[in-house]
């Protein structure tokens, strides 16, 4: 299985904004929905290459890209999370408050992949299918599987949800990460934000130089931690009157060619040596570069919904599949896997197209089922019986 998904990025709903003062009254700043738009498209890529393991095209390699979809929603983790942060709410709040938004869905995901990647005597062939453990399980039903290298344990359960185990690490230490970049102005947070880019760029190449050391087995929670940070420095920087200098087509234009730099430059040598160098360079640090491109995508994307300008990732449908979009990421994998059980890998063919539709409108009517009944109403239940709780303790002290 690929990576994949997050949480408060995936499950957040609309992006509301921060409070700020005016006049001697705290008046909401702008609402982020283009970013709730934004979401979708990065859900819907992962489904696009999840795709490829039951009916692949023949842009199969552009479309492994869609892997990257969980950069995104990492990033834009971190950014949400600090942009909608309130005053006044304890640590153990916000803990469960991210406990009541991730884990209903995450189980009712679960029960519905064990059948799917599960069985009491796999068949070698479908790979994705693992012997039933008890103990394994519960690795995933707690959310402890990601810290574990082994494919067996890191995709245990329901196969995306890995992730998870990533956001509940980057939840654990939020607090203390807003607090830090709470106290900065925009030239702070900013370099702040290049610092933590630039370790992760000296992590890679040192994993690259030396692929046989301890560096290699560094678990995915710590080494995604970057993309996080990235994600809270460039929301506080924006909160401080960070005014980016970029548009959000120029966003897209450069992420798409930065893909294309790394399609033509795969396997490839070049009698150039700037050029060798530059491809040399987009390949080792792949992951951090599109980390970058979606850094800057969702700075721009949120800048120009705080000065109100036009924006297709606004409309009513694309918000609403990003409100799904938590649930659609964790329900879609299973729909293409029981399909791939019953009908096997599909020979790379445009009419593969056929299949998109049908499992797309399925993942996404799930989606929506999953978000409805369980994700939202679950939610405010968890979070009502929190608040009457300090309320009663309050009370009561």
């Amino acid at each position: 299985m690929t990576q994949s998904l997050t949480t408060v990025s995936i499950g957040a709903g609309r992006v509301p904004g921060p409070r700020r003062a005016t006049g001697g009254s705290a008046e909401p700043a702008p609402r982020l929905d283009s970013l709730t738009g934004l979401r979708w498209w990065a859900a819907f890529a992962v489904f696009a290459h999840h795709m490829t393991n039951l009916a692949p095209l023949p842009v199969h390699k552009v479309l492994a890209f869609g892997t990257y979809g969980v950069t995104l929603f990492f990033v834009l983790s971190g950014f949400v999370l600090t942009w909608s942060a309130r005053p006044g709410v304890t640590v153990p709040a916000f803990y469960w408050r991210r406990l009541a938004r991730i884990h209903p869905s995450h189980l009712v995901a679960l029960l519905l992949a064990v059948p799917v990647f599960y069985s009491l005597s796999p068949d070698p062939a479908d790979w994705w299918v693992k012997p039933l453990s008890a103990g394994i399980l519960l690795l995933s039903v707690v959310l402890l599987q990601g810290w574990s290298l082994d494919p067996t344990i890191t995709f245990s359960g329901n196969p995306a949800a890995w992730t998870l185990t990533c956001e509940y690490f980057f939840y654990a230490l939020h607090p203390a990460l807003h607090r830090l970049f709470g106290r900065m102005r925009v030239r702070g947070a900013l370099l702040l934000t290049v610092l933590t880019f630039a370790a992760a760029l000296l992590y890679r190449a040192a994993v690259w130089h030396w692929p046989t050391s301890w560096l290699g087995q560094v678990p995915h929670p710590v080494v995604r931690l970057s993309e996080f940070v990235i994600g809270i420095g460039i929301a506080r920087a924006l909160l401080a009157g960070w005014r980016v200098p970029l548009r959000p087509l120029w966003c897209y234009l450069g992420a798409g060619v930065l893909v294309g730099w790394l399609l033509v430059s795969e396997g490839r040598s070049f009698d150039n040596a700037v050029a060798e160098f530059a491809a040399d360079a987009a390949r080792t640090a792949e992951a951090e570069w599109i980390a970058v491109a979606c850094a800057a995508m969702i700075a721009a994307v949120a800048w120009s919904d705080v000065q109100g300008r036009r924006s297709l990732l606004r409309g009513r449908t694309l918000v609403r599949l990003g409100e799904w979009s938590f649930a659609f990421y964790l329900v879609h994998a299973t729909f293409i896997y029981a399909l791939r059980d019953v009908y096997g890998l599909q020979p790379v063919a445009w009419t593969n197209l056929l299949w998109y539709v049908p499992l797309l409108l399925v993942s996404v009517a799930a989606a929506a089922a999953l978000h409805h009944a369980v994700e939202r109403p679950v939610e405010r239940r968890l979070r009502s019986w929190w608040d009457n709780r300090e309320t009663s303790k309050a009370a009561s002290g």
